[in-house]
């Protein structure tokens, strides 16, 4: 069986044909990572900024969704925006609850990790949990390091997500569209 790396051997060698759709989607989720920072730094953290390290966060946070759902097919891209989306809604919805009632504590995100793992296997969406561990190890941590209204960080995380989902999806078309016309030529 040949492996994924293998298979792509071809496409980098520089002057083959796939040498320059690899080079066109580097780019273009290059350039995508940018616009996701920049457009959850200045417009998001325009509307609403706890702090301009916050904003940061959620930057890098966003920049992360793009990168998660930056893939070679529409198909892919959808799915793993569902996957993101879902995850970090799981995410997002425990750490909310918790952060509610309660202000950070190790053992409170653990027992928060423990309980997204579970509830994930029986809804069958084992392979999100991982996503959604990070998610709530993220937002635990930055409401341990902010904890004036803790609670708000599920919800800025969310959005950034979000945004960042959104960035990759049209991306991925972006890179395909531009990926076929360079074969076309």
């Amino acid at each position: 069986m040949v492996g994924k790396y293998e298979q792509h051997a071809d496409a980098l060698s520089f002057g083959s044909p796939g040498a320059a759709e690899v080079v066109v989607r580097g780019a273009v989720l290059a350039i995508s990572c940018v616009l996701s920072f920049w457009l959850t730094t200045h417009i998001l953290g325009g509307v609403y900024s706890i702090s301009r390290n916050d904003d940061l966060l959620g930057g890098m946070w966003s920049v992360v969704a793009t990168i998660f759902v930056y893939r070679h097919s529409q198909a892919e891209s959808a799915h793993a925006a569902l996957s993101r989306m879902l995850a970090t809604s799981a995410g997002f919805v425990l750490c909310l609850v918790y952060l509610l009632i309660f202000p950070f504590h190790v053992l409170g995100m653990a027992t928060l990790i423990g309980f997204a793992t579970i509830l994930l296997a029986i809804l069958r969406r084992p392979d999100d949990a991982m996503t959604t561990a990070i998610t709530i190890a993220v937002v635990m941590v930055v409401a341990a390091l902010s904890p004036r209204d803790a609670w708000r960080q599920p919800i800025l995380r969310l959005v950034d997500t979000a945004l960042g989902v959104a960035v990759g999806l049209v991306a991925e078309r972006l890179g395909t569209l531009l990926s076929l016309r360079g074969k076309n030529r």
